[in-house]
């Protein structure tokens, strides 16, 4: 039996302002004498959505902004109810939503965890056995005895965190927890998630715009547009779906979504991406040689000049760079146009989509004169690697021998 079902789920919302008890009143003397009343537009956060989950089961919710995802976790965890629908959920729940906004500023961290846990449903013997451990995972120690609102935000979400992991339930809800504080606590935040997702077999749901952490962490994945789910399937299924929505997005508004910055000094007047016939192409073959030709327009003279050509993801990771100084010699460059190559040899990168940026540096400075990013859109492809292929997960292709020792 599974854990949780959702079964035609819908949520509406009222669009526009609220009405005033005076337009609420003359609405009704309205309604009374059959006049026409102006109601405000209803749009549906979630519609018609249905989905079982087993136990045990770690499942992505994934989607643009106003998809639905938090208002579908937030039915899920009790918060708010249906339209229609019903949603059943077997177990004990909990939900890691708004982390910390259940913080009483003027209560010390240390009493915000009993404060926090008698929420979160957690026996006072409990929490008093747990407090030590949720005291060093907060990273808090220093302050635990001082009133929270002279913690910055950081601090406030570590203390939120690290109380609603500590709680033992059946299912846990996360909505974009994964995110708090400095690096290195995010670090220990996903060493948690995967000890009670690998170690401890709980079912989580979790909502994230991290789509890598969804594809780390999750084995099946949903995808939401407008309020439905468009795909309901394995993780890299769902996340490649998502990943080619999001390009598309990026293509349609390539002018606007790149971005450049420069000085007085120095202009690009051309960036083209050829094949290896010397076709100018958005597509290439995995494997093959495709060359870069860019065109500057040098206004001042510019001592040791060093091109950099870069590659990066359309999520904006940077997965690649190569500067000229390798192979062209630094000399100044005097007011002119100057035309180059670069060839991209045996390009190792699996098939997907990619982006390329470009950077002029002054010699062994490394200050910016010209930068741009997301200046071009290409495709690697291959007839041997399918994006589903196990050896198409990664960046790059590595060359291995393997044999029997």
């Amino acid at each position: 039996m599974a854990i949780i079902e959702v079964n035609h789920l819908t949520k509406e919302y009222q669009l526009g302002h609220l009405t005033s008890l005076k337009e609420t009143a003359l609405n009704a003397l309205r309604r009374v004498t059959f006049q026409p009343v102006h109601e405000r537009e209803l749009f549906k956060a979630l519609d018609d959505v249905n989905f079982h989950i087993d136990e045990g089961e770690v499942v992505g919710i994934i989607g643009h902004n106003g998809a639905g995802k938090s208002t579908l976790l937030k039915h899920l965890a009790n918060i708010s109810t249906p339209t229609k629908g019903k949603v059943i959920v077997r177990g004990s729940v909990a939900p890691l939503i708004e982390v910390g906004a259940g913080v009483n500023p003027e209560l010390t961290g240390r009493e915000n965890i009993y404060l926090n846990g008698a929420i979160l449903g957690i026996p006072k013997k409990v929490i008093q056995q747990k407090l030590d451990e949720i005291i060093d995972f907060s990273e808090l120690e220093q302050f635990i005895d001082t009133p929270v609102k002279r913690y910055s935000s950081g601090m406030t979400v570590k203390l939120g965190f690290s109380i609603a992991t500590s709680m033992e339930a059946d299912i846990l809800i996360v909505d974009e927890v994964l995110a708090v504080g400095d690096l290195a606590f995010q670090r220990k935040c996903f060493d948690r998630m995967e000890y009670m997702i690998k170690r401890q077999g709980k079912t989580v749901l979790i909502v994230s715009h991290n789509i890598r952490q969804i594809e780390r962490l999750c084995n099946r994945v949903l995808l939401l547009n407008n309020g439905k789910i468009s795909i309901d399937s394995d993780s890299k299924t769902a996340c490649d779906e998502f990943y080619r929505q999001n390009d598309n997005r990026i293509l349609e508004n390539i002018t606007n979504s790149s971005r450049a910055q420069k000085t007085d000094e120095i202009d690009l007047l051309e960036f083209k991406f050829y094949n290896e016939k010397g076709e100018e192409t958005e597509k290439i073959e995995y494997l093959s040689s495709p060359s870069i030709n860019f065109k500057v327009a040098v206004h001042k003279k510019i001592e040791l000049p060093v091109f950099i050509i870069g590659i990066h993801t359309t999520d904006l990771l940077y997965i690649a760079t190569q500067k000229s100084d390798i192979e062209i010699k630094n000399q100044p460059l005097l007011p002119g146009i100057y035309q180059y190559r670069c060839q991209l040899l045996n390009l190792q990168l699996l098939p997907g989509p990619y982006c390329l940026r470009f950077s002029v540096d002054r010699g062994q400075f490394t200050t910016n004169i010209y930068y741009g990013e997301n200046l071009l859109r290409f495709n690697v492809l291959s007839k041997e690697i399918s994006n589903s292929d196990s050896s198409a997960e990664g960046f790059f292709s590595i060359n291995t021998k393997w044999e029997q020792i």
